[in-house]
């Protein structure tokens, strides 16, 4: 255990200093926030940064972000969520600001944050003062903070992005982690099965010079398989590196990413699991924007804009004309095919009982638990699927090679 000054805003909005024992600064700044403090600076007792008076030293945020110059998406949603406590608290927008510049010790967030305290200072809203940086706040965030300052609402509405951010992260990071185990283990399929064919193989090629047309069929493969790697691998390899480098081009641009995943959505198993994934991104994102006072059809352009799957965007653009001629949002959903009638019926009382947000965000709810349990059922599959082919690639090498030796003690006999 160390000892730690530090330095945090009560919910009052009062700046209080203080020294407490924890095995780190995380650990410190987790017992800070369980009394309802918002950490500002926490420094190891003694060290050259730590001030007694309470002045303060490194930040908090900074030693949770580290030190990298550019901005992420979880620098973008660390400031978020201090800025919604400290708006709670009851502290004016220019003073949480001006807190969170002290905060922020990467000079790539000092930067930005200066620049949007100066706009503020300068009479300009928030929204407007972010919409000047569209590369770090998308025009989703922009519209939130628009319709929190419309309604009075700026805390409650950076509390619900807050939110929306991490659920939205939150599932990335579980499909990725997900898929980690089966990226691995096709790794090693992969190093196996080189590994057998380019070094295992020619060890036992000597022992079957003398065996001519008699060699087995299936160790003749084998060993011309070991004489192509052996002598073209490297050329083999590089022209895959080249089209993997093609492939990925091409499919960045637009024509191959909507020819892509097009492809993609007609899969079994795959194409409805990134369909759902497409959906719920959509119903999160306009739940969260009509939950937070954004009218229907600048909602509706948002989250639309937010579906990376062309084929998706498309099928959902064409709801807008509908919505603008006075269609029902659940007949226009319903007529988009990509809705099962459940998400359509959970909708449809939205609107009749005039909680759309609410029901657009318990349909992105569904929809995210049917994702991760697709993923966890298709990894369920694959991963004893790629063991069994690499078992029986390995195993065909060894009987191949058995064969081999048979033949030698026919000969022999």
């Amino acid at each position: 255990m160390a000892e730690f000054i530090w330095r945090a805003i009560e919910p009052s909005g009062r700046t209080q200093n203080g020294r407490l024992d924890a095995a780190n600064a995380p650990q410190a700044a987790s017992q800070l926030r369980s009394r309802g403090l918002v950490p500002i600076s926490i420094e190891a007792a003694g060290s050259s940064l730590a001030v007694p008076g309470g002045t303060p030293g490194k930040s908090f945020l900074s030693l949770s972000i580290g030190k990298k110059a550019s901005i992420s998406s979880k620098d973008v949603l660390s400031v978020t969520t201090e800025l919604s406590i400290m708006l709670r608290a009851g502290l004016p927008l220019a003073y949480a600001l001006r807190l969170l510049l002290e905060m922020g010790h990467k000079p790539a967030l000092r930067t930005l944050l200066q620049e949007v305290l100066d706009d503020v200072k300068g009479g300009a809203a928030l929204s407007r003062a972010l919409a000047r940086h569209d590369a770090y706040f998308s025009e989703f965030y922009v519209s939130m903070v628009r319709a929190g300052e419309a309604g009075g609402q700026l805390a409650v509405v950076l509390e619900r992005l807050v939110a929306h951010m991490e659920r939205i992260a939150a599932m990335r990071e579980n499909v990725v982690a997900a898929s980690t185990y089966p990226l691995i283990l096709l790794g090693v399929s992969v190093i196996s099965v080189i590994g057998m064919i380019g070094f295992v193989v020619p060890q036992f090629e000597k022992l079957f010079v003398d065996l001519g047309d008699a060699i087995p069929f299936a160790t003749r493969v084998v060993l011309m398989l070991s004489h192509v790697f052996r002598d073209w691998g490297l050329l083999i390899g590089l022209l895959v590196v080249i089209a993997g480098w093609a492939g990925r081009r091409w499919a960045r641009t637009p024509a191959g990413h909507a020819r892509l995943q097009t492809r993609m959505l007609r899969l079994p198993l795959v194409g409805k699991l990134l369909l759902d994934f497409q959906l719920t991104v959509f119903a999160r994102t306009m739940g969260t924007l009509v939950s937070g006072g954004v009218s229907l059809l600048s909602a509706l352009d948002i989250a639309i804009s937010t579906v990376t799957s062309p084929p998706v965007r498309q099928a959902l653009t064409g709801m807008a004309p509908s919505i603008k001629g006075g269609g029902r949002l659940a007949q226009t959903l319903a007529e988009t095919r990509q809705f099962e009638p459940l998400a359509v019926n959970l909708v449809r009382v939205g609107e009749e009982t005039g909680k759309l947000g609410p029901m657009l965000l318990e349909v992105a709810q569904l929809l995210d638990r049917r994702v991760e349990t697709g993923v966890r059922r298709l990894l369920t599959l694959l991963e004893p699927a790629l063991i069994l082919l690499l078992g029986g690639l390995i195993a065909t090498i060894i009987v191949s090679i058995l064969l081999g030796i048979l033949a030698i003690n026919d000969l022999a006999v």
